[in-house]
């Protein structure tokens, strides 16, 4: 797949890779997609929440190692 941009939020605990998501697809137009690393357990229910709550598209949830790798749609 294909991405715009990346950011690594491992090593952060909730809340802060879903606030570092935000501002990140903040800087995104409608419709590029952000590729996410975190390796915090609540990131497995936060972002789906997330894209759910602010209209985002959660397109691929897997685990790569020892981090979770989310790529987000921006609406």
């Amino acid at each position: 797949m294909n991405w715009n941009a990346e950011l690594d939020a491992t090593g952060l605990l909730c809340p802060l890779p879903v606030l570092k998501a935000r501002k990140r697809l903040n800087a995104l137009e409608t419709g590029q997609i952000l590729k996410m690393l975190a390796d915090d357990p609540a990131a497995i229910v936060d972002v789906p929440h997330f894209c759910t709550e602010q209209g985002h598209k959660l397109l691929q949830q897997t685990v790569e190692g020892d981090a979770q790798v989310y790529f987000l749609q921006k609406a």
